[in-house]
Parts: structure tokens; sequence; C-alpha cells
């Protein structure tokens, strides 16, 4: 059973497992996988639990992105996106749809796309629910490895 008082521990347990995984997603760099797998060392009956949180922070971290491209979008709308990456995935978006946004995992071309997506009008249901597949899956199949190689 989850001690409450590990849950708040912001060094680690589930609430910083959410934290790094929100930022790991974001803008910033970071390394939300070798957070999860550190807590799943420590409390492997939680794997469950873990991806839950993990995934979760990190498609809140995914959609905060697309909240920056939303709102820059309004408030610079005659700006374009000027970085290399980001018009690389404002091409995708525009080509592929929300559905691209199940690659928002992928390190460096992730975080971009997030921004896109938000900046070109995809809706916030589309977007969060390809986020949210595509984190989940990544973090599922990351939680099947570490049970079969560790």
């Amino acid at each position: 059973m989850l001690d409450f008082s590990q849950f708040l521990n912001l060094s680690g347990g589930p609430t910083g497992l959410f934290i790094g995984s929100f930022l790991a997603s974001t803008l910033l760099p970071g390394g939300s996988e070798a957070l999860l797998l550190w807590e799943l060392q420590k409390t492997p009956d939680q794997a469950g639990l873990l991806w839950g949180i993990a995934s979760l922070g990190n498609t809140l971290g995914g959609l905060s992105s697309w909240l920056i491209g939303w709102w820059l979008a309004r408030r610079f709308p005659g700006q374009g996106l000027h970085n290399q990456r980001q018009r690389q995935a404002l091409e995708r978006i525009g080509r592929y749809g929300s559905p691209a946004l199940l690659l928002s995992w992928l390190p460096v071309i992730g975080d971009p796309l997030c921004l896109a997506a938000g900046w070109s009008g995809v809706r916030l249901l589309p977007a969060t629910l390809f986020i949210g597949i595509g984190k989940a899956i990544r973090y599922a199949l990351l939680i099947g490895a570490s049970e079969i190689f560790i």
C-alpha cells in the first residue's frame, strides 16, 4: 500500500514523479523516464498508479505547450513561428492534423508539435486525447520493458 506521507514528498514519490513528468513535457529539458523507473524500483507493486501519474503529468505538460502556442497565435496574430523546429512542427500539424500529436512524446520534436498544434488552432479535446494517448503508450512500453529487462 502507498504511504500517504511518501505521496506528498516533493523530492520523490508520486508527487515528485508528477512534477518531473510535467516539467519534462514542457519546453524545459528533463527525463521523466528515469524518474518513473526509479519509482518503479522502489514500489513495483504500484506500477499502474505510477503509470497514471507519469502519463497525467506529462500530458498536462504537453498541454501547457499547446496553451502557449494558442496564446501566442492570439496575442501576436501577424507573427509566425520563427524557430526551424517549430515551423517543421507546424507543417506536420498542417499535413496530418491532430493525430500528429501521438508523436508528442518524442524528444526534440514533441514540444514544438504541441506548441504548433496550439498555434494552428487544434481544438483542446483532440489535442488532449492524442497527446495523452501517445504519452501513456510510451510509459506503458517503458514499464513493460522494465519488467522484462530489469
